[in-house]
């Protein structure tokens, strides 16, 4: 059995943000890793989400333009294996964007299937899945990697406009955590 203390930052930063916005709901820590990090239950825990997490230190002071920085909350970056999003058993990912400013974390909540429809439609041919999140101040979120210089300004001017590439629907949005459990 995999002892609690040994979650990882994102697996904590998810558990806690649902304890403390989800009153009605528990959340599990599995005992082995199947590609499963949390499980969670509604009140009666009759009904279960799956959850995988993903998470990502904030490199927008590190390695993000200066010019960019008022403009971007934060840029996350993730390697991804294509097969184990493809097989996914989980019922949801999480992507954790850990900011520089603790209270402002933001959370890309996505269904494995979409995750990878996008994955494959944004990197086609790329072995290893490197993703780019970028969350701007007017609370878009944008999958950037690959994107030319112009392009780039183009989201932190919010006149981007690319639908494979818009993960905004899924910033911040933990409807599909909800209906799942109170339905």
């Amino acid at each position: 059995m995999k002892p609690i203390f040994t979650i990882h930052a994102g697996e904590y930063l998810v558990g806690s943000y649902i304890e403390e916005n989800y009153k009605d709901f528990n959340i599990w820590i599995p005992s082995k890793d199947t590609g499963i990090d949390l499980l969670v239950t509604n009140k009666d825990n009759t009904r279960t989400v799956s959850i995988q997490i993903k998470f990502s230190k904030d490199f927008l002071i590190t390695h993000g333009k200066k010019e960019y920085q008022n403009d971007l909350v934060s840029c996350g970056w993730w390697t991804l294996n294509r097969e184990k999003i493809e097989k996914s058993t989980a019922d949801l990912w999480v992507m954790v964007l850990h900011t520089f400013n603790d209270k402002n974390m933001q959370y890309v909540i996505i269904d494995p299937t979409e995750l990878n429809y996008r994955m494959n439609a944004i990197h086609p041919t790329e072995k290893s899945l490197q993703t780019y999140l970028w969350v701007t101040s007017k609370g878009k979120c944008w999958e950037t990697r690959g994107l030319k210089k112009y392009q780039q300004d183009l989201v932190v001017e919010d006149a981007f406009e690319n639908n494979v590439r818009n993960f905004s629907s899924f910033l911040n949005n933990w409807t599909a955590l909800e209906d799942k459990l109170n339905t």
